[in-house]
């Protein structure tokens, strides 16, 4: 079985150009940002931008569905401050808009924190409820929640916590789940063994369900099981080791998911790309 394995690669220039700088790493899935992740209210997609892409994609091989984006880290649906909370739902609806008009079908994002105003229940209501108002706003993307490492008051560290989150929203069709190994880690799912993935693959089939796994993000970490410290880390150099990676490539669940790399040297995704790829074969 071929894995779609990729990285979050640049869009610098043009979103037209994510697919050139995903296929150059010998990639066949990425991430990338659609919009300047640092801006509330970015520029609109130019439209040859719009058809520059679908056309990279077509030439370069990609399929939408393995196309997994980011949405911006300022989005909290979480947050006890209503301006932030508005900005928030207005933006993940705004990259959900972008992703409609790129002929994607998904879009990652953080769930949010409470900052410690509001209960954890209160504020994984509040998220759900954002994510049906930007469903209803849009159509055909899922809205992909990725688990986090727990820093600060952030939620969604837990499965339990994710599952809350999806039992409130209403379109079920149209949510998913990312995990990310090395904020699972951080969170206190100690995956370091096999064992120890079995049980959080098994923890998440039950909790929540395959049917809602969407993607993984596949990065190492620089801090140690349940640190609550997300700081990811080059495949095999950090705390978790090679061996989940050889575990996750040859489970039979990620064969259809966009397996994506986050680690931090850009240099090294055509190498981590290659090295994943001899695990499918053993």
């Amino acid at each position: 079985m071929t894995k779609y394995i990729g990285a979050h690669v640049s869009s610098a220039g043009g979103v037209q150009n994510a697919p050139l700088n995903a296929k150059e790493i010998g990639a066949n899935a990425f991430a990338l940002f659609t919009r300047n992740q640092r801006q509330w209210f970015p520029k609109p997609l130019k439209e040859e931008d719009i058809e520059a892409f679908k056309t990279n994609m077509a030439e370069c091989g990609f399929e939408p569905r393995y196309v997994l984006p980011h949405a911006s880290y300022l989005i909290n649906l979480g947050s006890p401050r209503e301006e932030v909370m508005k900005k928030s739902r207005h933006a993940l609806t705004d990259e959900m808009q972008r992703c409609e008009q790129l002929g994607l079908s998904m879009v990652n994002f953080h769930p949010g924190a409470n900052l410690g105003e509001t209960s954890v229940s209160e504020c994984l209501a509040q998220i759900a409820e954002g994510i049906n108002i930007c469903l209803e706003r849009t159509e055909g993307v899922k809205a992909v929640i990725e688990n986090t490492a727990g820093q600060g008051s952030n939620l969604g560290f837990t499965f339990e916590q994710i599952a809350e989150i999806i039992d409130a929203v209403e379109d079920k069709s149209r949510v998913g789940v990312c995990i990310d190994t090395c904020h699972a880690t951080a969170a206190g799912y100690d995956i370091l063994t096999e064992e120890g993935y079995r049980t959080m693959m098994k923890s998440y089939e039950e909790l929540i369900g395959l049917d809602y796994l969407c993607g993984m993000h596949l990065n190492d970490s620089k801090k140690g099981v349940g640190s609550r410290v997300d700081r990811h880390e080059s495949l095999g150099d950090g705390e978790i080791g090679i061996a989940l990676f050889e575990w996750i490539i040859r489970d039979p669940r990620t064969d259809h998911i966009p397996l994506i790399l986050e680690t931090p040297n850009p240099d090294r995704w055509a190498d981590e790309i290659a090295l994943l790829r001899t695990f499918e074969t053993k």
